[in-house]
């Protein structure tokens, strides 16, 4: 009786229990990749104080029927101006025989990093106002743009494109 001795291989060697580790092994990785991003990522789209701006929705609005009640009506354009600034001209119409404030307030906020918001306070008289904005990154701005005492708002958009030339808007 002759008796044949086959040496089975080592496990390492075969190759079914690799793809049975490969699973668990891509699922750790890919648990490790989303835990440095979560820890490492920007969270500037997260409002620090998104309750107390939920509470000021009211007064916001009131400020904006205020700036239709005055008959507030907007014109903003943006050019490259010396050394990578932005001329930002404002013209404001309003109702005859309303005042015209002495200073805006103008926000500009930039759609997804908090960092680039810019505020301003432009001087100016008979509605036309102008200021220098300092590297102004081309991208869509949303513009909130108030009286200096903050008693009417009005918003308006505003598209610089990479020459630094504001493109057509609404808002």
């Amino acid at each position: 009786m002759e008796h044949s001795h086959t040496l089975a291989a080592p496990w390492y060697r075969h190759r079914w229990p690799w793809l049975l580790m490969a699973g668990p092994a891509t699922v750790i990785v890919a648990g490790a990749i989303t835990t440095w991003l979560a820890a490492t990522g920007n969270t500037a789209l997260v409002a620090d104080e998104y309750y107390k701006q939920g509470l000021t929705i009211n007064r916001t609005l009131a400020h904006e029927r205020r700036a239709d009640e005055l008959g507030a009506q907007l014109r903003v354009t943006a050019t490259p101006a010396e050394a990578g600034n932005t001329r930002l001209d404002i013209e404001l119409a309003l109702n005859e025989g309303v005042a015209y404030p002495p200073r805006l307030r103008v926000l500009l906020t930039h759609p997804t990093r908090s960092e680039l918001d810019r505020e301003l306070l432009l001087t100016g008289a008979g509605g036309r106002y102008t200021g220098l904005v300092r590297d102004l990154p081309p991208t869509h701005w949303k513009l909130v743009i108030e009286d200096d005492v903050r008693s009417w708002r009005m918003q308006k958009n505003l598209v610089i494109d990479a020459s630094g030339v504001a493109e057509k808007h609404g808002g």
